[in-house]
């Protein structure tokens, strides 16, 4: 059988951050999920203070690059930088030139925290040609209440020195029920700040974020109200700024499709190796077994590893999936979101209208649509929880 071509890699090279976001994606028990020192300055880094490179079990320099090439070799053409923060490992600028030598469009996915002159000058001299700058919020005290540190005042200082820097700057809001009215503020920052492209996202409830449901999921009034005025900013700044603006599955009557499908165009390294077709699964499918780049090649993982074949493709599909016309199109939706909300991820999406299941997603949204008082308190990243200090 002929494979398809991965398109894109997302290389998690850390799960340290300095930021606490009841939303992350990371896995909740991650081990390498403790409190981190502060990301270090490019001068501490190179002096080889404040933490250095990886730790952890964190992969190596040596080894991140050899999955860079490999990568390559199975003809990815981008690569994200992400985490936790990626600016915690110093040899950030090391990884970007050899993904540059090796000729893949590099993306920084970053917080900013520790992002000065001289570091962003180092990155951008490595070859990094994109910056996507993470947002709680538009206004400071509601940011910093949500990343749990004082980082606001700081992101916007790091955003003028990507753009004055001339490297290419989008940002991410991610949104939910306590930042979601603020959606047309957060667009006028997003003008501001001169971004060329904004993804506006509903929170997807993986991770942390699973956890902080109750707390996190807005009501439909809120994402009626939401959807307009991101239809509306799309519509006026058409040919200024890219506007993405990602529905929360939830209020869906069809899924999504899951990373363009299993195994289809994208995987995922993570801080130890584990390769992933996508950056939830190992926390949301633990009876799945991943191969990890320390035994074996990053081609053979995306050929013939059993985790990336499992629900690649139509033949895996139960009813009603496998007779829908639509299954070659959303791929029976998300393999994550069905292991946590039915227990098993062979399950078509609970989102679907047509699953089984559909009832388990109706209950929430009852529960969140019929009390005032459902969102609560949220949990933390790294409880408990944090004191809210500048980072």
């Amino acid at each position: 059988m002929t494979r398809p071509r991965p398109y894109a890699l997302l290389a998690e090279i850390t799960y340290r951050c300095p930021l606490h976001c009841p939303y992350c994606s990371n896995p909740v028990a991650a081990s390498l999920c403790e409190a981190p020192r502060r990301p270090p300055s490019f001068a501490e880094a190179s002096a080889g203070r404040q933490g250095g490179g990886y730790s952890n079990g964190e992969l190596t320099t040596e080894e991140w690059n050899r999955v860079i090439r490999e990568a390559a070799a199975l003809g990815v053409l981008q690569i994200g930088f992400s985490g936790g923060e990626p600016l915690a490992r110093s040899d950030l600028a090391e990884l970007i030139r050899a993904a540059s030598e090796a000729k893949l469009y590099t993306n920084l996915i970053t917080s900013g925290i520790g992002l000065d002159d001289d570091r962003l000058r180092g990155l951008r001299d490595a070859g990094l040609d994109s910056i996507q700058l993470s947002f709680q919020s538009d206004e400071s005290n509601l940011a910093d209440e949500i990343a749990g540190a004082r980082a606001h005042a700081g992101k916007l200082d790091v955003a003028a020195k990507i753009r004055e820097a001339r490297i290419p700057l989008s940002l991410n809001f991610v949104i939910h029920r306590r930042n979601i009215d603020r959606l047309p503020q957060m667009i006028d920052l997003t003008e501001a700040l001169g971004a060329q492209r904004v993804e506006l996202a509903n929170v997807q409830f993986y991770g942390w974020a699973f956890r902080n449901r109750a707390a996190l999921l807005p009501t439909r009034e809120q994402v009626d109200r939401a959807r307009d005025i991101a239809n509306a900013a799309k519509a006026r700044l058409t040919g200024k700024i890219d506007i993405f603006y990602v529905l929360p599955d939830y209020y869906e009557t069809r899924p999504k499709p899951c990373v363009n499908g299993w195994g289809q165009r994208y995987l995922t390294v993570n801080p130890i190796g584990d390769v992933l077709p996508c950056p939830t699964a190992s926390s949301a499918i633990p009876d799945l077994r991943f191969e990890n780049v320390r035994g074996r090649d990053l081609d053979w993982i995306w050929q013939e590893s059993e985790s990336f074949n499992r629900f690649r493709g139509a033949e895996w599909m139960p009813e009603p999936c496998r007779s829908c016309p639509q299954k070659e199109i959303d791929f029976g939706g998300c393999r994550c979101q069905a292991a946590l909300l039915t227990g098993n991820a062979a399950n078509t999406d609970p989102v679907c209208e047509l699953s089984p299941n559909r009832a388990l997603v109706d209950a929430v949204l009852r529960e969140v649509n019929s009390s005032s008082d459902y969102a609560g308190d949220w949990a933390y990243r790294q409880n408990p929880k944090p004191e809210l200090t500048s980072v």
